[in-house]
């Protein structure tokens, strides 16, 4: 923490006055940079600062260690960097330009500012493609290094509501030709970029698409993404199947998570003699507020052998 403290001082102390410049018709972004150290083996988290328009942005994640060639991160002590080509310096580059750096690096971390240089060959690479971009976009895309190449894969998923945005979302959220080629191959034929994107948001993976098939579940895309937005999860529901409760609609397993019908919820109600309630008796339960703590005080007032119906009935008209 304190190291990044100072080099947090560093940056803004050194950084009193930054400049836009204009290169042909591109705009050059320019603010600061950040290095720290990762959890990730291999990787460090970098953090690019930009001051825009009178604003500032930060994008910031975890970059493999090799993307900053000729920088030594295993190496003690204070070293000056410059993200340059000749000597000792190196530079990021991507398709859409090239992110030129400079400052100092202390233990494996360090701070400084840099400079994006556009490619102006991009725009136009990129518009043959179908996807069209302005400065904005370019620099985000080199960030997350959306290539000519990965733009050309996912052109030929013929996938709908494909831009260059959901490019930059692909690569933030890591979905790529081969994770799409995954869900497809457990069948379920997936062409929509917004609920691709949804899908690496939510956690639905191939492996999921699989167990539910082979549970007998043929869900929707929209399904499987409300089923990990609410928990439903496989693991969730075999522990589900061992207290009887096998191929449960899906529409009430998610009423399950939504309401609070839980395991220990069922096993509560089993040993109390109710041995198994209907699910939409589950979920009224739940909605209604008739707890296994509910249950025993009646008992313990001498109402014995009431049903599920009696039970959520005298909720609903406040006899407590």
């Amino acid at each position: 923490m304190r190291i990044r403290r100072t080099l947090a001082y560093f940056v803004f102390a050194s950084c009193v006055v930054l400049f836009v410049v204009k290169n042909r018709a591109a705009e050059v972004h320019t603010g600061d940079w950040t290095i720290s150290k990762s959890d990730n083996p291999g990787k460090v988290e970098f953090s690019l600062i930009e001051h825009h328009h009178g604003g500032m942005s930060n994008h910031q994640s975890d970059w493999p260690a090799s993307s900053f060639q000729g920088v030594d991160f295993s190496k003690s002590g204070r070293q000056d960097v410059h993200f340059t080509i000749a000597r000792e310096h190196f530079t990021i580059a991507r398709d859409a330009g090239k992110i030129d750096c400079e400052g100092f690096l202390n233990n494996g971390e360090g701070a400084g500012l840099f400079k994006f240089q556009p490619d102006p060959n991009y725009p136009r690479e990129m518009q043959s493609l179908g996807f069209s971009i302005d400065d904005e976009k370019q620099f985000g895309m080199a960030v997350q290094d959306v290539s000519l190449e990965f733009a050309k894969q996912m052109k030929n998923e013929h996938l709908s509501n494909l831009d260059a945005d959901k490019l930059v979302a692909f690569r933030i959220f890591r979905a790529d030709s081969a994770f799409i080629e995954d869900l497809r191959t457990e069948g379920l034929k997936i062409s929509d970029s917004d609920k691709l994107v949804a899908f690496r948001i939510h956690g639905v993976s191939p492996q999921m698409v699989r167990s539910l098939h082979q549970a007998g579940y043929s869900p929707d895309e929209e399904m499987l993404i409300a089923m990990r937005i609410h928990g439903a999860t496989p693991e969730w529901m075999a522990q589900l199947k061992k207290l009887g409760y096998d191929h449960i609609d899906l529409e009430k397993l998610i009423a399950f998570r939504i309401h609070g019908v839980s395991p220990e919820f069922i096993q509560k109600l089993q040993s109390m003699g109710y041995s198994h309630p209907d699910p939409d008796e589950l979920i009224a339960m739940r909605i209604h507020n008739v707890t296994p703590e509910y249950i025993s005080d009646m008992k313990a007032r001498g109402i014995h052998g009431l049903s599920i119906d009696q039970l959520v009935s005298m909720r609903i008209h406040g006899i407590d």
